[in-house]
């Protein structure tokens, strides 16, 4: 076949993918020669040996056409008879493609106007998630945890949402800036009323297990206003290494790999329905905050993750350095279909501050997250809820493995424990592990069946003034849920589910409690 640009200047000689032993070569240099015309593309090359539509050759042919006009004009003798001839049939023979042609030019140059006109932004795509949900508890006659005093779990059925619109923006291609904006009115299903009290008090709940992911902000945030829920620039540093920036709301999460990858997704509507079911709680700790994270790989099968976040960045004579903090380092091995993972984290906590999953987002025991009130609730001798209240520094290990054996089969698994030192105080242990299995496509395509095993995070052992607390309770937090995700059309997904809490606040004594959830996701 025939290149189509006429504008490159060299003969068929000069073709890179063109030797003078190609039957079209003599044809090739006849038409450059003599006509000046269909000398192939600007980089050198005729591209011959790929197939050409009559729309091209119409192209071809009128770009040649110029050329012998203009040979006519200034040399009237150049081109014979039988030229004339041959260019004026097929003058006639592509008439009609050529003019198809032109009209499809000029309907894609009005069509690409007017999307230039109307698009949201050059640089910025907009997307959004909007959850509604018809929750409900069920058991939980009496429940004890911050106090010894047992108290009735409401079961009244709630509506619940969250709406979030995030803008991505990107300025290279290979960037990205997300700004979510996030309005929800999903207050934890086991709320209560009051608050904790102390330095940085929380607010009252019966229990901080079967916290649902779409209760992903503090309770006082979750009042149907409209806040910034993540703002972070994201860049790659050369081909392997890649930083994000958290101006607010960041998490380890956000860009650390937690090999758990269908129930993971940063607390939306597509993955698990609780905060537990979707990672390792350890990556949690510290979060809400400002920092940044590194990712670097190694080859295809080798990946490490640093961050560092505050959560107080913003505050005054708190900063990045002198206030909460904490620091992720992690190790991953392993491709798509087998991974593991070593996972390190290191952090500081002001009074009443450590939780895991960040201040007033807490997953786990009132004990695993060091509240005062829980502490001095859960020890054999009153010791005063001042004692407890301190800051904490925090060592967490984590090994998590994912396994996907097959398309419809995804198992994922984590240990985690913290070693945390209540300044002046004492030390206590802490535990979570978890296995998560996920089925794609369970019963169609975009459908999700998951089911989580595990315990949430659990205070196993506490030492005070020297000497050992004997713990009240310290069973495991059972955490088994169950959901599965229909997708009812590319946009619209529909997830029952159910969480089962055995031995809530670490206290197989209490009476079971269920978190019933129908959740309608919506994306756009």
């Amino acid at each position: 076949m025939v290149g189509i640009a006429p504008a490159w200047s060299q003969g068929a000689a000069q073709l890179r993918d063109v030797s003078p032993g190609d039957w079209a070569y003599g044809a090739l240099r006849d038409l450059s020669d003599r006509y000046d015309c269909l000398k192939g593309y600007p980089d050198g090359t005729f591209r011959g040996n790929r197939a050409l539509s009559r729309y091209e050759f119409a192209a071809a042919l009128n770009a040649c056409l110029q050329g012998i006009e203009g040979l006519l004009v200034g040399q009237g003798d150049t081109a014979t008879a039988e030229d004339l001839a041959v260019i004026e049939r097929l003058i006639r023979e592509f008439n009609g493609d050529l003019a198809v042609l032109r009209g499809r030019i000029d309907a894609m140059t009005a069509r690409v106007a007017e999307l230039e006109a109307s698009q949201f932004s050059t640089t910025t795509k907009l997307q959004g998630e909007a959850i509604f949900a018809l929750n409900s508890n069920l058991g939980g006659e009496a429940i004890t945890g911050i106090t010894r005093n047992g108290a009735r779990i409401p079961t009244e059925p709630i509506f619940q949402y969250r709406t979030r619109l995030e803008f991505n923006t990107s300025f290279t291609g290979r960037d990205r800036l997300r700004t979510r904006l996030m309005g929800s009115n999903a207050l934890p299903m086991l709320a209560d009323q009051g608050n904790t009290g102390g330095a940085n008090a929380a607010n009252l709940l019966f229990s901080n297990d079967g916290r649902l992911a779409m209760d992903t902000s503090t309770v006082q945030r979750n009042t149907n206003n409209v806040v910034l829920d993540l703002l972070s620039y994201t860049h790659p540093l050369g081909d392997a290494t890649e930083l994000t920036l958290f101006g607010a709301g960041g998490s380890h999460f956000h860009y650390a790999d937690t090999l758990n990858p269908y129930l993971e997704d940063q607390e939306g509507g597509s993955g698990a329905l609780s905060r537990f079911g979707q990672r390792n709680p350890i990556y949690g700790l510290g979060g809400d905050g400002a920092g940044l994270g590194i990712t670097h790989h190694i080859g295809e099968s080798l990946r490490f993750d640093l961050g560092y976040l505050a959560n107080q960045a913003a505050t005054p004579n708190r900063g990045l350095f002198n206030a909460d903090y904490s620091l992720l380092a992690q190790a991953v091995v392993g491709n798509d279909q087998a991974q593991l993972g070593l996972t390190y984290v290191h952090g500081y906590s002001t009074a009443n501050r450590f939780r895991f999953g960040g201040s007033g987002t807490a997953t786990g025991s009132f004990s695993a997250n060091l509240i005062p009130l829980a502490l001095n609730a859960n020890s054999s001798r009153p010791f005063g809820d001042s004692l407890f209240n301190r800051p904490v520094v925090s060592n967490s290990y984590g090994l998590t493995a994912m396994v996907q054996p097959s398309d419809g089969l995804a198992l994922s698994g984590w240990v985690g424990v913290t070693k945390a030192r209540l300044l002046e105080v004492g030390d206590g242990e802490i535990w979570n592990y978890a296995l998560t299995l996920a089925f794609p496509d369970l019963g169609g395509a975009g459908n999700l069946g998951m089911v989580v095993l595990g315990s949430e995070p659990t205070l196993r052992s506490l030492r005070a003034q020297g000497g050992r607390v004997n713990l009240l309770d310290t069973d495991p937090v059972w955490h088994i849920e169950a959901a599965y995700r229909y997708q009812m059309s590319d946009r619209i997904a529909l997830t029952p589910g159910i969480i089962w809490l055995p031995a809530v606040n670490q206290n197989g004594g209490n009476d079971d409690v269920f978190i019933l959830s129908l959740q309608t996701q919506f994306q756009f």
